[in-house]
């Protein structure tokens, strides 16, 4: 406990040198925690946190936030980042997080200007995202964006550690990227794709499955569950599969590899290596 208590202590400093803040909102652990603490630290007037209600976001998800701000009493304000708007994000290249970031920074720094001059906006990465493929940090970077976590060196698990001693109740919530990590690269992105999509999962969560990914593949749907899950999901299968299909997917099946975050990102190297032939 005392190795928790020094993060939280820790975190709580980092805020107490910015004044102020804006933070750009998912919904899931990292980005609550950050808008949970700024709060606590910088009082109501001097928060506020910032969710772009778009086709890419579950409307669970959405709803999830909303829940939390009304709960900690948190300003929320919504925008809408139109990433698929935006060309070079719909054609899903490998850097379309890049893209997605940029439109919800920008569209951001609008309302900032406008309503809270003079907020630094924050965001929920940790230092474990540094290790990975995240193009989005690219975007941050560029919009000079805050990443307490990560400048804490907060790990996933340190993230949880915090938020349970905080006694906050999506402490142990599973991560759910945004829609579009669904689909693999070059896959042509769309809102009817993404409402399949969404749909499709929301049919697995009421089925008790709560950490679960439906991939788009070839328009079949490719459903990913913790391997410790797949049984379950087997014997829900021919209950399951009807609902899905009638979203408009032409097959449905169970990935026998079980739930692998980021498992897309392994076509990153092939992708890169065909583009230099």
């Amino acid at each position: 406990m005392e190795i928790i208590e020094h993060l939280a202590e820790k975190l709580e400093g980092w805020f107490r040198k910015v004044g102020k803040a804006a933070i750009a909102l998912s919904g899931g652990i990292d980005s609550t925690l950050v808008a949970y603490v700024a709060r606590q630290q910088l009082g109501k007037e001097n928060v506020v946190a910032i969710i772009s209600a778009s086709a890419s976001v579950k409307q669970r998800e959405l709803e999830a936030a909303r829940d939390f701000c009304q709960k900690f009493d948190i300003t929320l304000k919504e925008i809408d980042a139109r990433e698929i708007d935006v060309f070079d994000y719909r054609k899903n290249p490998i850097n379309r997080c890049f893209y997605c970031k940029t439109s919800l920074y920008k569209e951001m720094e609008k309302l900032i200007a406008d309503k809270y001059p003079g907020y630094p906006v924050l965001n929920g990465n940790n230092y474990s995202d540094f290790g990975d493929f995240r193009p989005g940090l690219q975007a941050a970077e560029e919009y000079k964006v805050y990443s307490p976590l990560a400048e804490c060196k907060f790990i996933k698990e340190d993230i949880r550690n915090v938020a349970r001693y905080y006694n906050l109740p999506n402490w142990n919530k599973p991560a759910s990227p945004c829609l579009s990590s669904r689909f693999p690269y070059g896959e042509e992105i769309s809102v009817d794709k993404l409402k399949m999509i969404e749909k499709a999962e929301d049919i697995l969560n009421d089925f008790g499955f709560d950490d679960v990914r439906v991939r788009y593949i070839n328009n079949s749907a490719r459903i990913e569950v913790p391997s410790d899950q797949l049984s379950g999901l087997e014997q829900a299968f021919d209950q399951i599969a009807p609902s899905i299909l009638s979203f408009g997917f032409e097959n449905c099946e169970i990935d026998a590899e079980g739930l692998i975050s980021g498992k897309l990102n392994r076509n990153i190297a092939r992708l890169t290596d065909h583009k230099k032939e």
